[in-house]
């Protein structure tokens, strides 16, 4: 397994791996497998196209013999209006089923971190998990992420709560 940065022009990588991981856990994300689905090819190659720039963000992916097996963000403070503005964020994290408990979460949140400290200089990350993701809670939990106390609405489905969790970096 290798974890690797998702370069500009990968727009068709990324988008075929985030529609994999809405289609399969749509209760982890923000938006929702047909709101997203429904974009044009434009906006793809839109969150693709500033990877490489000075403080952006990082988008990575784990391959396994080259297939794309799972992904995750590393983004700036405040990507949404309830995120914290002193901490990046790790998001969008999502492991293929049949590679789960393989460790490749791990070492996908293991990546994020790495950026957040040595590549922006930051001391604390922090993200948020959907109440019941119970696999993810215990992975964060395990990499020293504890919950805040603050707590929101997933936005594609305000039925279900999520929660923040912070580590020091």
């Amino acid at each position: 397994m290798k974890i690797r940065r998702l370069e500009p022009g990968e727009s068709a990588l990324f988008k075929s791996i985030r529609l994999r991981a809405l289609a399969d856990a749509p209760y982890a994300f923000a938006h929702s497998h047909a709101e997203i689905v429904a974009k044009p090819d434009a906006y793809w190659e839109q969150m693709t196209s500033g990877l490489t720039r000075p403080g952006g963000h990082i988008m990575l992916v784990a391959e396994d013999g080259g297939a794309p097996v799972g992904m995750a963000f590393g983004v700036m403070p405040r990507v949404r209006p309830e995120d914290r503005g002193d901490a990046p964020h790790l998001g969008g994290m999502w492991v293929d089923p049949a590679f789960r408990g393989r460790g490749v979460g791990r070492a996908l949140a293991q990546a994020v971190l790495d950026w957040a400290r040595d590549e922006r200089a930051f001391t604390v990350i922090a993200l948020w998990v959907t109440e019941g993701n119970d696999d993810a809670i215990t992975l964060y939990e395990r990499m020293g992420f504890t919950r805040t106390g603050r707590t929101d609405r997933l936005p594609s489905d305000p039925t279900l709560t999520t929660f923040e969790m912070e580590r020091a970096l």
